[in-house]
């Protein structure tokens, strides 16, 4: 069989930088055990990410990434979900090793809140219903992410997010084997950490059970959304500690406080969806993404029907009252608003939220 030749789009990157049959353009990504690439599919004629070993391992830490790609394949590679990344192909025997995920243009939902990335309320509640129902999904087919934060999740244009590396996912009965892996966690750069099976993930968003190193279930992921949903609304992470330890300790026996208490621009309704994602007890939490994502879906029903009357108001009374455009739909606004809020309320006690 020939090799394939060079793709024809001006796009294509030199013939003899190649992986396979992919082509590389350019890198796009780097952490500590791996690279990730541009690369150009001939065959196919489509953009690729290309995700491989980091040329800097040692021998021991190659042989522990390679577990991680393995699990990473496996987890993902039987999943088909519109915000969950794609894995394509997958080589461990090749050198180097490497996996063929879809390419994603946008940014890490971790580096867009670090440059003072502002989300409105109501795209808060888009996106983390996305991921809940993304989790959902991943759960009925027996994988647990284990590691969701903002540095997992990418945000594509029109604030599409994507989960990706699941790398020490837990898939179906089988713990992925993950000890050995970089020691000790950090705060510094959320490195994800890996003590021994059970206490896997990043401290700053691990749910309590995580961090005693307990066995997890479908609800530590819950928690990390929370958690996720938590630093999005706030603009800081539930738990702001300078070490490791204290972090683990507050996340055993402390609670922040909600986020609206934080941020006066967000509704408590939404605020109190979070706080119920990180409930100390797993059996307080949302007990499936799908529950928590039709709490979010209602807040966003509610929003739009509120914002319809808002503009329905303002229309009618810039057709009636020309010479007032603006002190009476105010008053139309902050009537319908505190109608909401009650509406919000008692919605949050049948739900036993509030």
């Amino acid at each position: 069989m020939t090799s394939p030749r060079p793709p024809h789009s001006t796009n294509s990157p030199p013939a003899l930088h190649r992986i396979d049959r992919f082509y590389i353009v350019r890198e796009i990504g780097r952490g500590g055990l791996g690279v990730v690439h541009l690369a150009r599919d001939p065959v196919i004629d489509r953009n690729v990410a290309i995700k491989t070993l980091s040329p800097r391992l040692s021998a021991v830490e190659k042989k522990q990434a390679e577990t991680r790609f393995v699990n990473e394949a496996r987890a993902v590679g039987g999943l088909a979900h519109p915000n969950i990344v794609t894995i394509y192909d997958a080589n461990i025997e090749s050198d180097p090793a490497y996996l063929i995920m879809e390419y994603l243009e946008g940014s890490e939902l971790s580096r867009m809140l670090d440059s003072g990335r502002i989300f409105p309320p109501s795209e808060i509640a888009s996106i983390v219903r996305k991921l809940a129902d993304a989790l959902a999904y991943a759960h009925r087919q027996g994988v647990i992410h284990r590691d969701i934060k903002p540095g997992n999740v990418f945000i594509l244009a029109g604030n599409q997010p994507k989960i990706f590396d699941f790398g020490i996912a837990q898939v179906l009965n089988r713990v992925s084997s993950t000890a050995g892996l970089p020691d000790g966690p950090t705060l510094e750069d959320d490195t994800t950490t890996s003590l021994h099976d059970n206490l896997a993930g990043t401290p700053n968003y691990m749910s309590p059970e995580q961090a005693a190193g307990r066995p997890v279930n479908n609800l530590t992921d819950i928690y990390s959304l929370g958690a996720v949903m938590y630093e999005m609304l706030a603009h800081r992470r539930p738990f702001q500690y300078d070490t490791t330890e204290e972090v683990l300790d507050a996340i055993a026996n402390r609670t922040p406080p909600a986020p609206h208490q934080l941020n006066k621009a967000i509704a408590p309704v939404l605020s109190q969806i979070a706080m119920k994602a990180m409930s100390k007890q797993p059996q307080e939490r949302y007990q499936s993404g799908e529950e928590m994502a039709l709490d979010l879906g209602r807040y966003l029903a509610l929003h739009k029907r509120v914002r319809s009357k808002v503009s329905a108001a303002r229309s009618e009374e810039d057709d009636d009252l020309p010479a007032l455009p603006t002190r009476l739909p105010q008053f139309a606004l902050a009537g319908l608003l505190a109608a909401a809020a009650g509406a919000a309320y008692f919605w949050l006690r049948m739900k036993g939220l509030a």
